[in-house]
């Protein structure tokens, strides 16, 4: 068919896959925005060209959204892919290159699914892998790219006294090798403050983020941190910091305004922790309004998904959003807004609005608003630089009983009764 004259738009739902737009553009029809309005979204070169009333838009290749909510699409700021996907192996975790490489990969198609088309690994390197896992990670980061995303944290052990000197030549190898972000656990260090020091030095002198995982139950330990982090670029990042939760709560104020004055921001896990199995583990997450009342950029990760720590992890984004509102944390919008625009900031991507001139970053979600979309969101249509990269097309059907057609029940086949 000619591209100058209209093609018929596809349904997400329906069985011809969604067109993929390439370099040419692509219009989303009939989306529904978090502001309720309806209109059409041209795309192209990556990009949102234009935003306009439904029907407004010329014709071309089509996707028909109706019923679906468009919003920016969700990032991920904190997965541990070297791991992902173990839970079942009945044994020790391989940390053969081809093995690492296979999980990293699935797992980021998997939450591509999800609409994460940005994710962070943590990955460690030293010990008997050296940075063997790291080198696996990156190369799935290469095979992924134009679908998602994919940026991995270097995780040393140690980094302080005899012990930390293979570390610490380790993580400036890291970087070389394409790392571009470096972290660890300084409280596994035997001088944390020490340990931190480290990477944050590490980071100035290669211009690199900083990511670290820690509990932050030590108020004195946490304002060094601050004090120590305050204006390095491109920024600094803690998580999950569930001990903040277990702070006075004077203390737990004076070290959000101490994270806020230094420009920290802090990932929470609300689909559960990433640590090693059996640890102690205390009150869920971190003081999450606390936080954002001192000024505290809040962002929500995944964590581990279905490995050790967490073998039913899912890694989905709107599952952390849902669970932010859900426990009266943050209101659906501004959860929603923590998985994805406080997500991409933390990862240090551009802004992504429903408007002109915006990366093409995004996520269709049947549903009639943030929280329906929150609550129940099944059928996806995930946009990555301006291509539709997954869909995942979910469909209710009910027995043929006169209930069902008397109350006009959604999604309900047209084949009746037949099996999908």
């Amino acid at each position: 068919m000619p591209d100058s004259q209209p093609q018929p738009a596809r349904s997400p739902d329906g069985d011809a896959a969604a067109p993929q737009s390439g370099d040419g553009p692509l219009v989303l029809c009939g989306a529904r925005l978090a502001d309720g309005r309806v209109v059409d979204v041209r795309l192209s070169g990556g990009r949102i060209e234009a935003v306009g009333t439904a029907g407004s838009l010329a014709p071309g290749p089509r996707v028909d959204l109706g019923g679906y909510v468009l919003l920016p699409a969700p990032a991920e700021p904190h997965a541990h892919y070297d791991t992902a996907l173990t839970a079942d192996l009945g044994g020790p975790v391989p940390h053969a290159p081809e093995e690492v490489q296979r999980r990293a990969t699935e797992a980021a198609l998997l939450q591509l699914g999800h609409g994460v088309t940005a994710v962070r690994s943590h990955v460690r390197i030293g010990d008997v892998r050296e940075l063997r896992a790291l080198e696996a990670v990156l190369q799935a980061r290469r095979a992924l790219r134009g679908l998602t995303e994919l940026s991995a944290v270097a995780v040393p052990r140690l980094l302080t006294g005899a012990a930390g000197a293979d570390g610490l030549a380790m993580l400036r190898d890291a970087v070389k090798m394409g790392a571009t972000v470096v972290g660890g656990c300084p409280d596994l260090d035997p001088d944390p403050a020490g340990y931190a020091e480290a990477v944050l030095g590490i980071a100035a002198e290669h211009g690199c983020a900083v990511d670290l995982h820690t509990d932050a139950a030590d108020p004195a330990r946490l304002g060094r941190l601050a004090a120590m982090a305050g204006g390095l670029r491109p920024g600094v990042t803690i998580g999950p910091c569930g001990g903040l939760a277990r702070l006075p709560y004077d203390q737990a104020v004076r070290a959000a305004q101490q994270l806020a004055a230094a420009g920290v921001t802090v990932v929470c896990l609300p689909q559960g922790d990433c640590g090693a199995p059996g640890a102690a583990r205390g009150p869920w997450g971190v003081p999450v309004r606390l936080l954002r009342a001192a000024g505290v950029r809040v962002t929500a990760g995944s964590g581990a998904l279905r490995d050790a720590a967490n073998p039913v992890g899912r890694g989905d984004p709107l599952e952390a959003a849902f669970l932010l509102a859900s426990r009266g944390e943050l209101s659906p919008e501004q959860a929603y807004e923590a998985v994805s625009g406080h997500a991409r900031v933390a990862l240090g991507l551009p802004e992504v609005r429903v408007e002109a001139g915006f990366p093409a970053e995004l996520l269709a979600v049947r549903g009639g608003g943030v929280a329906s979309v929150l609550s129940l969101g099944y059928s996806r249509l995930v946009v990555h630089n301006g291509r539709v990269v997954a869909r995942t097309s979910a469909v209710r059907e009910y027995g043929d009983v006169q209930a069902t057609v008397a109350l006009d029940l959604p999604r309900q086949s047209p084949r009746g009764g037949d099996p999908a």
